[in-house]
């Protein structure tokens, strides 16, 4: 399945007292799509998935998607270090109407690579949904390796792959193994282009939730054949791609987003919200006035 090229890793709405701000879902899903996005990536890590209950999380997938409906796909984050858990979460998302189901490579406990095929393939076999493996070593320490990701890329629903290595002769070698209709979307904002420019079809963004439309120019530019093009709105971009970043994510975004009135900038401890020195490094590139 297409999920569309570009994807949004979206953040999670909390009130003051730390529950779900279930008011902010409706805001904070048109927002995304009337600026470029055209796929929700729910309770993934920008939506601070480790403090995020599964009752939580399955509210989360079936109230998206009743907001979304058809105008984008909805994609469930449901990948955990444990097996049976990500396989038990995976079966109950199938039931809420999402398009799609994410699942990151196992963190902490650093399985193999026959550790992680079993893991994949097991969640894979939980429904008929299509999923998107995601590899970010940085985060989760273990490198879901281009041969393992490629043997996991034939099958059936596994159809696509969020890839946050940085590694572009690993990620180029995956584009070339592995079937056309498998999907290489980028994990990392400032690495969109140069994962395009070897093949790749997207990216699951953060910056979108700032920057959706300029994000969407230069996957149009780029599409179009106008790489130069393409290329200067990317260079230009690449400060506020890594302002997101200045803070432990999401709390920079989510400080863009409150003061847009979107949404609140609450966050679940440890995230915390950014304090006055952040917020004045984040003005150098938005405004929070």
């Amino acid at each position: 399945m297409n999920f569309g090229r570009l994807l949004t890793a979206m953040v999670t709405p909390f009130d003051q007292y730390g529950g779900l701000d279930e008011d902010a879902l409706e805001p904070l899903v048109e927002h995304l799509i009337a600026t470029g996005t055209e796929g929700l990536v729910v309770a993934g890590t920008t939506g601070e998935s480790p403090t995020l209950k599964a009752e939580e999380k399955l509210f989360l997938f079936k109230r998206v998607k009743e907001i979304a409906g058809s105008r984008t796909s909805v994609i469930a984050g449901v990948g955990t270090n444990d097996t049976s858990y990500s396989k038990e979460l995976t079966e109950k998302a199938a039931k809420t109407g999402i398009d799609g189901v994410m699942a990151v490579t196992p963190y902490y406990n650093k399985p193999n690579q026959e550790g992680m095929y079993h893991h994949f393939q097991t969640i894979a076999n939980a429904s008929s949904l299509p999923v998107m493996i995601y590899n970010i070593p940085g985060r989760c320490i273990v490198n879901l390796q281009a041969d393992t990701l490629i043997q996991l890329s034939k099958l059936p629903t596994v159809t696509s792959v969020k890839e946050a290595s940085g590694d572009l002769e690993q990620i180029s070698y995956i584009i070339e193994e592995s079937p056309e209709d498998f999907y290489v979307y980028s994990g990392d904002d400032s690495m969109t282009l140069p994962i395009m420019s070897v093949g790749g079809h997207g990216v699951v963004s953060v910056a979108a939730h700032m920057v959706g439309k300029e994000m969407a120019a230069i996957i149009k530019e780029f599409t179009s054949g106008n790489v130069a093009a393409a290329s200067n709105k990317h260079r230009k971009l690449l400060p506020k791609m890594k302002a997101c970043f200045i803070a432990p994510s999401p709390a920079p975004v989510k400080a863009v987003l409150a003061q847009a009135g979107i949404l609140s900038n609450y966050t679940r401890p440890p995230i915390l919200p950014l304090n006055e020195t952040e917020r004045k490094q984040l003005e150098q590139w938005f405004s929070l006035a």
